[in-house]
């Protein structure tokens, strides 16, 4: 099992990079600007990904990017076939990653805690 969990990570790094590449060099849509790709789920059968993104503009264009990427996944698919060494190249589903603003919530709210202990001594 472990076996498995280590092999279907190190596929996730494999895409992450190889995709994170391609969007930057290959995606010529100029509506997809500042993508991150932050992590990579790869299922067991290595049939499906799930791609985590994220936007440096805010959430105001975050739906239609995701709609942009998920139209383009076959042809992502189709370049990272040629790409990588793999029997089956995993269909992509395109996420937004929403780890970062909940960071960010949390931090504000550590702050805010922060700063009211320091009102009470």
């Amino acid at each position: 099992m472990s076996q498995e969990f280590s092999r279907t990570r190190r596929i996730g790094e494999l895409l992450q990079r190889e995709l994170a590449q391609l969007i930057q060099e290959d995606l010529k849509d100029p509506r997809i600007r500042l993508i991150t790709v932050s992590h990579v789920d790869v299922a067991p059968d290595l049939r499906q990904a799930k791609v985590y993104v994220t936007f440096f503009h805010g959430e105001v264009d975050s739906q239609e990017q995701l709609k942009i990427l998920n139209r383009a996944s076959g042809f992502l698919q189709r370049s990272l076939s040629q790409r990588v060494s793999l029997r089956v190249t995993p269909y992509l589903q395109f996420v937004y990653d929403h780890s970062i603003e909940r960071g960010r919530y949390l931090s504000a709210l550590i702050d805010e805690a922060i700063k009211k202990i320091q009102v009470l001594k």
